[in-house]
């Protein structure tokens, strides 16, 4: 069936109410999962990492039940089964921020670092070891980038990447920063790229979430050693650009 991005989504009463709840339910919510693993610093980080994904497994629940938004991922299979790897992913919406966390194996997240300044759901976050960097200092953020990126790495963690930076509007393709494919440079793993529409149902800056399935398509590997970081940047950007043209709605 062909599903509307969210320039053509009808603004129903439905979506309103949908989204508003889901608003109430993600905010609250946050104040009882938030605390109870800043309670669970002292243990093991397996510990706050399953609680992290009860709390986005209900919110992805939320989701479909107030906003009728659910989701479809092809190409698991191409997702390495005993190593870890580096994501490279497409940047549209909050929801990949969340829902990567019940598609992907144990992972770990590169973000700006004032996001784990936040009371309560940012002080949550910096217990589930991110790789929190500067924006402000490009070539200290690189190094951090890298550092802890080969460490989480070394631990048999997924380290996500959202190469453009920020989030882009359907439709749009942003550069890609080059810290990821340097981190893979570096540390010699494996990408994974991965594209999706999240964009057309859970927009960028709105409020309203419009009912639909978000397509999610993860990848071959691209393999990393005695490639350099352009050729790594230019294989998984050109691979996500033509993934998008597969499974986005620029027509509606």
């Amino acid at each position: 069936m062909t599903q509307q991005n969210s320039s053509s989504q009808k603004k129903s009463l439905r979506v309103y109410l949908g989204s508003i709840l889901l608003f109430i339910y993600i905010f609250s919510s946050v104040f009882i999962y938030g605390p109870l693993i800043i309670l669970c610093v002292l243990l093991p980080f397996s510990v706050r990492y399953k609680i992290s994904c009860s709390w986005v497994t209900t919110v992805s629940w939320m989701t479909k039940i107030c906003c009728g938004l659910t989701y479809q991922v092809e190409g698991l299979e191409n997702l390495p089964k005993e190593q870890a790897y580096i994501v490279l992913c497409k940047h549209q919406s909050a929801w990949e921020t969340l829902a990567l966390r019940s598609i992907l194996p144990t992972q770990v997240t590169v973000l700006k670092q004032s996001l784990t300044w936040i009371p309560i759901g940012g002080w949550a976050l910096a217990t589930l070891k991110p790789i929190a960097i500067n924006r402000e200092n490009q070539r200290d953020a690189l190094r951090t980038l890298v550092e802890q990126g080969i460490e989480r790495l070394k631990e048999g963690l997924v380290v996500v990447i959202f190469p453009e930076g920020t989030r882009a509007a359907p439709g749009e393709n942003k550069k890609f920063n080059a810290g990821g494919a340097m981190l893979a440079h570096k540390s010699g793993y494996p990408v994974i790229p991965l594209a999706h529409n999240a964009g057309e149902f859970w927009p960028r800056y709105s409020f309203l979430k419009f009912p639909g399935t978000i397509k999610v398509k993860i990848g071959p590997v691209i393999e990393t050693k005695n490639k350099k970081a352009k050729e790594i940047n230019l294989e998984a950007e050109t691979w996500i650009a033509q993934a998008m043209k597969e499974i986005s709605h620029p027509e509606h």
